[in-house]
């Protein structure tokens, strides 16, 4: 997958999440999706490549880099919490529409709870599925 397909897809998942909307906070180059004012997708160039940024929960983002060349750690993001998606290898469309999920996921958790616009538990769940923990 090429840097425009691969920024295209995660724009749009982003904006099909609820309260999600796009920023310019860094300039017009910079794509910064948000949730609640917290910052969960940044779309941006990196080298002449177009590449996306993510929050990852620092386990699934260890063991994503280890099973994905084009997962990297967060370009200029705390290395633990954010991952990097390149492209030009093996990511998919699905793959990277589920990252974006997990990335706004983890960001609503940590909103208080008045303020969150899904349930992080529940939401996406199949039906007959268990909510997550």
């Amino acid at each position: 997958m090429d840097g425009d397909a691969l920024q295209e897809i995660a724009r749009q998942r982003a904006e099909e999440l609820p309260a999600a909307e796009a920023t310019h906070p860094f300039g017009p180059e910079y794509d910064v999706f948000k949730v609640v004012g917290k910052m969960f997708l940044l779309c941006t160039e990196v080298r002449g490549e177009q590449i996306v940024v993510l929050k990852a929960d620092p386990r699934d983002s260890e063991a994503l880099r280890q099973a994905h060349r084009d997962i990297t750690p967060g370009y200029h993001m705390n290395k633990r919490h954010w991952i990097s998606l390149e492209p030009g290898g093996e990511l998919d469309a699905e793959l990277v529409r589920e990252l974006v999920t997990e990335s706004y996921l983890l960001v609503v958790e940590g909103l208080p709870r008045a303020k969150r616009p899904v349930d992080p538990g529940s939401f996406g769940a199949r039906p007959g599925s268990t909510p997550a923990p």
